[in-house]
């Protein structure tokens, strides 16, 4: 199971280099709070909650100082500068949403007298794609790295898990070879047993044989004894 879990984070892996380039931007009017305004959405094929994460984090850091609202799924930014679309202070609204399509981020940006408009403001709306899309690659960096940490773990894990079975193995043919040698020894102990059991019955075949030699003595003795008896009772 763990080996299937590496190889299929490596195919996620394959296919996280394989779409990081289709982050796409497009001009697209979106109702806020009953106001409809006019941004610019960048789709990516990310998951929702890691595109927001990044995308929040992204805001917060450029905001500095300045507070990122939050309601109801709508970011407000008032007085951020971001040099590399305009160094006017801008007034950003954006949200992150989940489509069939993919992960999207939409922002409007209000520069004050005007706001980012790919026909009012081609300079600027141009810079503000390239924002996006530069956020679009950084994300797909950081999902491909989370992937690579995963596969990593996965790969330890299996790693683990091949010592673990070559050990088990291991263990198991030292215990065959204690057992074979177990049993050469209750063989040996069997051979010598049948023959303590030949030496004890035949050590009782002639201990049967002393008892009755024993006792032939004792009883030609009693007979001596008796005839030593009988000679004295004649002398008078």
């Amino acid at each position: 199971m763990k080996l299937k879990a590496l190889l299929a984070g490596l195919l996620c892996l394959v296919a996280g280099m394989c779409y990081a380039q289709s982050g796409r931007v497009e001009e697209k009017e979106q109702n806020v709070n009953g106001v409809n305004r006019r941004g610019q959405q960048l789709t990516v094929q990310l998951d929702t909650e890691l595109v927001e994460k990044l995308w929040k984090t992204q805001l917060t850091n450029k905001a500095g100082k300045l507070k990122v609202k939050y309601n109801k799924g709508v970011y407000t930014m008032d007085g951020v500068v971001l040099d590399t679309i305009t160094n006017n202070p801008m007034r950003i609204i954006s949200t992150v949403n989940t489509t069939p399509e993919g992960s999207q981020v939409w922002w409007s940006l209000d520069m004050g007298v005007a706001y980012v408009d790919k026909s009012a403001t081609p300079k600027e709306y141009a810079a503000a794609e390239g924002y996006l899309l530069a956020f679009a690659r950084k994300a797909y960096r950081e999902d491909i790295f989370r992937q690579i940490n995963q596969a990593e773990e996965v790969l330890k894990a299996t790693k683990l898990e091949q010592d673990r079975v070559v050990k088990q193995a291991n263990d198991i043919q030292a215990s065959i070879e204690k057992n074979n040698q177990r049993k050469l020894q209750l063989e040996a102990e069997l051979v010598k047993n049948a023959e303590d059991l030949k030496t004890l019955q035949q050590n009782v075949q002639n201990n049967l044989k002393q008892q009755e030699a024993s006792k032939q003595q004792v009883l030609e003795m009693e007979k001596a004894v008796e005839s030593a008896r009988a000679k004295l009772n004649n002398v008078k």
